[in-house]
């Protein structure tokens, strides 16, 4: 604690002499850190040289802030986060015009300064603008995940993909996809970094960028804010930032809980057959399971996959970025049955709903298809998935609409739920039994 004291008093007292912050000058760029010319129009250097040692003088008040640190789209938040994420101490680092090189530069004293609680990144955009090389970008990245981690290896940090945006802003989809791919490339594997698919989110057909989100086609509007920001909440939530409360639900007459909110009592792994030959270059990872496990009491699976939070039945988004497993009931169910649940997307997840094995695609839907013309789907939002099973035969809803018409079933089997890409919730999962 005295040392956080030290240093927010240190940066405070550099807080009262502004050319401590100032852009270093043209001459200086040679010796520092990163590739690519840092940015010299004048709005970029004025908003740098003006809000830095602002930023100074309140890193005592945002000491353990979730912080968002970027260029002119993370700016675009404002001091107030537009309201979206209540009861969370927050913290916005963008400036206008950055980029990655310009982002490394003030890591430090911007954001490691703060004892983050949490970091959200989006970067990049402007790097291509200017046409810094992909791999040169890629390095830059690296050196701030590494600055990240060195600093606290436990702190959470989420890595939205680079927005899209038009070849008319010299930012060409191929571009940004490549640089996406290098960022989560840099980050495969390590479970402090959570990649969040914002350019799925926000592409149009074509994968460039919506005009009704991006009305320049590189800056969100208030509409696109809020649906960044409904991508945001489910991970929030899983970090324990949001939805906090105690879910009070209670099932229907007649309807029994498969799950009861508070731990994995009644699910687990069930032994998988073993796979045939190497697994493909890029291919997704299929987890192999030994022999049968039962969670039971516990609040986790034994590889922290899934997770009972608050209600919810969370399926983590993988560090492997596709990494294909099951939990399941070590209930079976030979009799007919009505199966009720809710579930929460985030941006092109992919699940499923295991129906005495055979399973029900459970997706963001309208990204991840296959059900991409549903019409009361609601993205990032709590959806109901209702299945009446009769006579071996599956009808399957959302939100009303229809998925599955016919899907046949075997006998018996058990309900499994799936976890694939992206982060999947699950709640109020509860089944009834049909009379013949």
């Amino acid at each position: 604690m005295r040392l956080l004291s030290f240093f927010a008093l240190t940066l405070s007292a550099w807080a009262a002499d502004p050319s401590h912050y100032a852009l270093p000058a043209p001459e200086a760029e040679a010796g520092l850190p990163g590739e690519g010319a840092l940015r010299r129009y004048d709005g970029y250097v004025k908003r740098w040289n003006t809000i830095r040692p602002q930023w100074a003088g309140d890193a005592a008040k945002d000491q353990g802030a979730t912080v968002f640190f970027g260029d002119s789209i993370t700016q675009g938040w404002g001091t107030d986060f537009k309201q979206a994420f209540p009861g969370m101490k927050l913290a916005n680092r963008g400036i206008g015009g950055d980029t990655t090189r310009g982002m490394l530069l003030r890591l430090k004293e911007d954001v490691l300064a703060l004892n983050p609680k949490a970091v959200v990144l989006l970067m990049g955009t402007n790097d291509i603008e200017v046409e810094v090389p992909v791999d040169a970008i890629g390095r830059n990245f690296q050196k701030i995940i590494a600055a990240l981690k060195a600093h606290d290896p436990k702190m959470p940090v989420i890595v939205c993909r680079i927005f899209p945006s038009s070849a008319t802003k010299k930012r060409p989809k191929e571009t940004i996809l490549a640089v996406n791919e290098l960022f989560a490339a840099a980050v495969k594997g390590d479970a402090q970094f959570t990649v969040l698919d914002t350019y799925a989110l926000f592409a149009d057909g074509e994968g460039d960028a919506l005009p009704a989100l991006f009305p320049d086609l590189l800056h969100l509007n208030a509409a696109g804010y809020a649906k960044w920001a409904s991508a945001l909440r489910p991970l929030f939530a899983t970090l324990g930032h949001l939805d906090n409360q105690a879910d009070d639900f209670k099932p229907e007459e007649g309807f029994v809980s498969l799950f009861n909110g508070k731990d994995l009592t009644g699910w687990g792994y069930r032994a998988t057959p073993p796979r045939k030959g190497a697994p493909k270059p890029g291919a997704p990872l299929f987890v192999e399971v030994k022999g049968d496990q039962s969670f039971d009491g516990r609040i986790e699976s034994a590889d922290g996959r899934y997770r009972a939070i608050n209600g919810r039945l969370v399926i983590t988004t993988p560090a492997e970025g596709r990494r294909i497993q099951a939990l399941w009931t070590t209930r079976e169910f030979p009799e007919d049955f009505e199966l009720r649940l809710e579930f929460r997307a985030t941006p092109n997840a992919d699940s499923g709903v295991y129906l005495r094995k055979p399973q029900l695609q459970c997706r963001d839907f309208l990204v991840a298809g296959p059900y991409k013309d549903l019409k009361r789907y609601k993205p990032q939002d709590w959806n109901e998935l209702v299945v009446v099973v009769k006579d071996g035969v599956a009808h399957a809803t959302c939100n009303g609409e229809v998925l599955e018409a016919a899907l046949k079933l075997p006998e018996n089997g058990p309900i499994g739920l799936e976890g694939d890409r992206g982060q999947m919730e699950y709640r109020r999962l509860r089944i009834k039994t049909l009379a013949k």
